[in-house]
């Protein structure tokens, strides 16, 4: 069964975002493939004001993705791979959303406008990195239409994860 996809709207995170952030992303079942524990608000303070700049310098970050009645459903966007693992120099796309929108199509319509601004900024391909145990995000990089293109044990956890691509 297709259905209709949710509106979204997206936009460059504010100083208010970073305690909305926190809000819904206060739940173990959110940050369980993140850490496991909800970060402190001065890790959201630094994270909106770092999107601020991404999006000033590049054209995209992670944005405060909004309901349609502007409601905080969490986030979505694209950034640098940070990390000297992986894949290293490429855009990496992602995801995160507050546990009361799971499963509505929100993942997927917030994604496909990140794919749509991000072709608008000239980026010509992206990765997504999942855990491998993630069937939701799995499920959202297939709705995508991202390949596997590698399996890989992350260095810190020692988890097994996903890289899935996108030609732009």
């Amino acid at each position: 069964m297709n259905r209709a996809l949710p509106a979204v709207r997206l936009r460059v995170p504010t100083d208010e975002d970073a305690f909305s952030w926190h809000r819904v992303f206060d739940d173990p079942e959110v940050m369980e493939f993140h850490g496991g524990r909800s970060a402190e608000v001065s890790v959201y303070e630094e994270l909106t004001a770092r999107q601020r700049r991404h999006d000033a310098e590049r054209g995209f970050c992670l944005w405060s993705v909004l309901d349609d009645e502007g409601g905080m459903v969490g986030f979505t966007g694209a950034q640098p791979w940070p990390h000297a693992w992986g894949p290293a120099g490429e855009i990496e796309i992602g995801w995160r959303l507050g546990r009361a929108h799971w499963g509505r199509g929100y993942a997927t319509a917030a994604a496909g406008e990140t794919l749509d601004r991000l072709r608008a900024a000239g980026v010509a391909r992206v990765v997504a990195m999942v855990d491998a145990r993630n069937e939701r995000s799995i499920a959202v990089t297939r709705r995508l239409g991202m390949r596997l293109v590698e399996t890989f044990t992350t260095p810190a956890s020692a988890r097994k994860g996903h890289c899935y691509r996108l030609d732009l």
